[in-house]
């Protein structure tokens, strides 16, 4: 697994699988980026709560919980605007209107060049 550069930007990784996420993480931070990682949609709202240097969302949209991703990345756009948001899922197929303006969508399975890409795409500012 990569170092992560100080102060690089921060991605919070919320996926239920644990496979999926160890992979997630070790992509993203391959990158270069910090990563945190969250089970579900209120592990990842804990997080956001206590910090306040996450950049970036990257979430399945399939989780257990008291919300799915799509619920989670409206509850991160109405409260934190600046993060980034992406979702992701093998199953659901997302229509306009599913994710708040600006967040994009990536099906799995995903490459390591398509989540950095999607990453960086999101603004020089992350």
């Amino acid at each position: 697994m990569a170092q992560s550069k100080p102060g690089a930007p921060v991605v919070l990784i919320v996926e239920d699988e644990p496979l999926l996420l160890m992979n997630a993480i070790d992509m993203i931070e391959d990158a270069g980026f910090q990563t945190l990682m969250a089970g579900n949609a209120d592990e990842a709202i804990k997080l956001l709560e206590t910090r306040t240097d996450i950049s970036v969302i990257f979430t399945d949209i399939d989780m257990p919980g008291s919300m799915n991703g799509l619920r989670l990345a409206h509850a991160v756009r109405g409260r934190w605007p600046p993060i980034k948001i992406i979702a992701t899922s093998g199953h659901f197929h997302v229509r306009d209107g599913d994710l708040p303006e600006g967040g994009r969508f990536l099906p799995k399975p995903y490459s390591s060049g398509q989540i950095i890409r999607l990453i960086n795409q999101l603004g020089s500012g992350v």
